[in-house]
């Protein structure tokens, strides 16, 4: 039973077990910031959390004063835990898990839990922002049999009440597929982005591309490089940008690879991987293309990238889809050899530049700060009074 409280602000309480870097965390943190001006908002999070570095990367304003962190484990043992956090896959579900365990045990004692990394079981109904499916109760490691058992019944977790939870998603891609593993409905609320990115007039942008996101396989930089060097081939004189961190100590293989592609390159590739925040947005203002090759569920640097005024190129599937607009065909691409012909075309047409430019204008007031404040306030304080449709 969730404890009311009269006479005062509501409780809530904030899941987001760790802080590795990426999209969801960046909307876990607006979520903090939109609510914690209008009710008594703790984080239950695995380690503590540097409130400064955090608001430095993501331009938030968190401050110890309206928000309460709760670290599931204790400082002592911080150090080997955010060392297994990052390299075993295994302990990090383990981890995750035995936070669901003190999540459950807490939220008794709150008006409202919160989940800002993906769907949860809370062990009562709560409200969760679904960035895909299956992230915490599934995953490859999970399909092993014992180890979800054994990671199921660290947390005692139930498909059956992550059902009942109100359900947010960050895209109408993820939406569907949230109805078809859950069947369940939900609410579209489009991650935010910072609404201080430099604008600069189209003339004096550089003719460079961005690739932006973890330097990581799933991401697939490596294929950015392909693809423009065949642009190149072909007579124009563009550069890339690529941005983003790795993926520990199991990553590096990776990283190293991206590393020697740039080094063999360096004329027209530069790699800016641990880039400070303003750093980025300045290089988000100075290009004028972006390109991402995976198909994302969202895709917060393609929104980031529309917001800046640059071209992305994205694949034809997913949630960046929704971001550039679905009739903005001359921007998406389903092969290598498709988006080298589909960004030929656009180079050599200044007059479809313009007219791209003006599409992807129309766009940019679905990912404002403001928007998703807006919505997310709406949102929690229907749940609080019982409001909200449950599933």
């Amino acid at each position: 039973m969730a404890m009311t409280v009269s006479n005062s602000q509501s409780r809530l309480l904030v899941w987001h077990p760790f802080f590795l870097g990426g999209g969801a965390e960046a909307v876990t943190l607006w979520m903090l910031e939109a609510l914690c001006d209008d009710y008594d908002v703790t984080l239950l999070t695995l380690f503590d959390v540097d409130l400064q570095r955090l608001n430095a990367m993501y331009d938030t304003q968190l401050q110890p004063q309206t928000l309460t962190v709760k670290a599931v484990i204790p400082s002592a043992w911080s150090g080997v835990g955010r060392w297994a956090l990052a390299n075993s896959s295994v302990l990090r579900a383990v981890m995750m898990h035995g936070s669901i365990r003190t999540l459950k045990t807490m939220g008794q004692h709150y008006d409202g839990v919160i989940s800002g990394y993906n769907g949860v079981d809370f062990g009562r109904p709560g409200l969760q922002y679904m960035h895909w499916v299956r992230v915490v109760e599934g995953g490859k490691l999970q399909q092993n049999a014992p180890f979800r058992k054994l990671c199921h019944g660290i947390s005692d977790f139930s498909v059956e009440r992550l059902r009942q939870n109100v359900s947010l998603v960050n895209s109408a891609y993820t939406g569907q597929r949230v109805q078809k593993d859950y069947d369940i409905p939900s609410v579209v609320v489009y991650p935010p982005v910072v609404a201080d990115i430099p604008q600069r007039p189209w003339s004096q942008k550089q003719d460079s591309f961005l690739c932006s996101g973890r330097l990581v396989p799933a991401k697939m930089p490596h294929r950015a490089i392909r693809i423009l060097r065949q642009v190149r081939r072909q007579g124009f004189d563009v550069k890339l940008y690529i941005t983003g961190g790795g993926g520990g100590v199991y990553g590096r293989e990776y990283v190293n690879r991206i590393k020697q592609l740039v080094a063999a390159e360096a004329d027209w590739i530069q790699l800016l991987a641990g880039l400070p925040y303003q750093e980025y947005l300045a290089l988000l203002a100075q290009c004028r293309y972006g390109i991402h090759y995976k198909p994302e569920p969202f895709g917060i640097s393609i929104a980031e990238m529309v917001q800046a005024g640059m071209i992305p190129f994205v694949r034809s599937r997913g949630g960046q889809v929704e971001i550039v607009g679905a009739e903005q065909q001359q921007l998406m691409f389903n092969s290598e050899s498709e988006a080298v012909s589909k960004i030929v075309a656009m180079l050599k047409h200044p007059d479809q530049q313009q007219r791209s430019l003006a599409a992807l204008a129309q766009q940019q007031s679905l990912f404002s700060v403001e928007h998703f404040q807006r919505q997310l306030r709406g949102i929690v304080a229907d749940y609080l009074a019982g409001k909200a449709l449950l599933p």
